[in-house]
């Protein structure tokens, strides 16, 4: 409370200088690229501007001494715990000493329940359970599911692999637990956006085959981000400017996640970070080449041949653990996977992260629904109800998510 406090005092004492600051990222907004096609461009650009200028006052507070960026960014992107609900009952639990937010319909129902553990996004830096609250609560309403939370630590604070730890343990302790929610153990999916849908992947992963626990009934991953080893990929190189994730920042984040440490970063988004033998034995799993042409049509360039950087490589070379990475995972973990859902969008950097994945899925006997955004961006199911700032296509995504998992 004294943080917040200092914070808000501290802000009406720059709002002169927060006035100049957005000013001069409204004038820079022409820089960043709003393709014609993308959903509401006149909104995205004013959903850019609030956060570029949110990200100059983080800077200047951090400057001051008072508050990193990361605290400040977490702070204004917090949310809130909402009212009660009369559709749902909702308690603050812990399991295996992971915090979690369970929401169970209040509704009759004459049988057990599915339900979905959810991982948010945030791209393992950001977000919370207040932050997802809205998107947990519909999810809940619209499909009759009880839904778990999940509130893993946070990088760079937490680096790699508590993010995963914590959401593995908390779907094991959910699995083993399911008759004090009234859940059928066969009804249960994983699932997440963005930083989240990496982590749903990666657990559904790691509880592939395990005959100890109920198989997933399905993984949900929605705009996922899936690999580390190639950020040149036709989405990265279309999308790069295209809020609410750049391509710099989704390299900033996955180094961030792994060590905490984003002074190599130049050198990840060149590729020099990846062995040439290596870069050669995964290639049948990350390149343009697995890439549909009509997603190319908006231009691809080729791209030169970057030197390898042993140094780098050192430091991230935990880059190639499937835990981290789940497009790397070999095929004999790939053909157990449960059923699949894949939600991409077209002005995103991870785009062909998920594209990819469908194809390996798919390649290994997976069923795979897949939905995707013409009009749509990253992020995008999160602004599904956003005040005066909503987006009509986060909401379709949204119930593409629903109307998948009534079928379960």
């Amino acid at each position: 409370m004294a943080l917040l406090a200092a914070l808000l005092l501290l802000l009406l004492l720059l709002l002169p200088l927060a006035a100049l600051v957005l000013g001069t990222v409204l004038l820079g907004l022409p820089s960043y690229e709003i393709p014609p096609g993308v959903n509401q461009p006149a909104k995205l650009r004013l959903v850019l501007a609030v956060l570029l200028g949110t990200a100059a006052l983080g800077k200047i507070l951090e400057k001051t001494g008072l508050c990193s960026q990361i605290t400040f960014g977490r702070y204004v992107r917090q949310g809130r715990r909402l009212r009660v609900d009369p559709k749902l009952f909702i308690q603050d639990l812990q399991f295996n000493e992971v915090p979690v937010r369970v929401y169970q319909p209040k509704a009759v129902s004459h049988r057990r329940r599915r339900a979905i553990i959810f991982f948010h996004g945030g791209g393992w830096v950001f977000g919370s359970l207040d932050t997802y609250e809205k998107v947990c609560r519909y999810i809940s309403r619209e499909s009759g599911s009880v839904v778990v939370s999940v509130q893993y630590r946070l990088a760079p604070e937490h680096k790699y692999p508590a993010a995963y730890e914590d959401c593995l343990n908390a779907t094991i302790h959910f699995m083993r637990n399911t008759e004090h929610y009234g859940v059928d153990p066969a009804r249960i999916s994983v699932c997440g956006d963005s930083a989240g849908g990496n982590l749903a992947a990666a657990v559904s992963q790691t509880l592939a085959g395990r005959s100890d626990l109920p198989r997933l009934r399905a993984q949900i991953l929605i705009y996922p981000g899936l690999q580390a080893l190639d950020f040149n990929l036709p989405s990265y190189q279309q999308n790069r400017g295209v809020p609410l994730l750049f391509r710099e920042r989704a390299a900033f984040f996955a180094l961030q996640y792994l060590n905490g440490d984003a002074s190599h970063m130049q050198e990840v988004l060149e590729g020099s970070h990846i062995p040439p033998d290596m870069r050669l034995k995964y290639r049948k799993w990350v390149s343009a080449d697995n890439i549909p042409e009509k997603f190319k049509v908006r231009g691809v360039k080729p791209l030169r041949p970057t030197d390898f950087v042993a140094e780098v490589y050192e430091t991230v070379k935990r880059f190639c653990e499937p835990n981290l990475c789940p497009l790397l995972a070999e095929d004999a973990i790939v053909h157990q996977l449960p059923e699949s859902f894949i939600l991409t969008c077209e002005y995103d950097v991870l785009r062909d992260d998920g594209l990819l994945y469908k194809k390996r899925l798919e390649d290994n006997g997976v069923r795979v629904t897949w939905y995707h955004l013409e009009d749509g961006f990253h992020g995008i199911i999160s602004l599904y109800d956003y005040a005066g700032l909503s987006f009509p296509s986060g909401k379709r995504g949204l119930d593409s998510v629903v109307n998948f998992l009534k079928g379960l």
